[in-house]
């Protein structure tokens, strides 16, 4: 699909100079840079919610798991990067 964008002139040439140096087209740099930026961004997203989960923001909805058990969930994922 094609579109429109705008950039500042100096992100522009940068990109350019860029693409130039890694021998790939424009567009095949800007997919990559927004790819990247989407699947970082998207993990973001979801550690924030399991944190709110594992928070106790949600936890009505989690009424019938005890605490030492959310506790131990929480340590076991503690260091997982999502």
């Amino acid at each position: 699909m094609k579109t429109a964008i705008s950039l500042p002139d100096t992100v522009y040439f940068a990109a350019e100079q860029t693409a130039q140096y890694m021998g790939i087209s424009r567009s095949a740099l800007y997919v990559n840079a927004i790819s990247e930026y989407l699947k970082t961004n998207n993990r973001k997203y979801i550690t924030q919610k399991l944190n709110e989960v594992y928070s106790g923001d949600y936890y009505s909805e989690f009424e019938p798991i005890s605490n030492a058990a959310l506790e131990s969930i929480m340590e076991l994922t503690k260091n997982d990067t999502w």
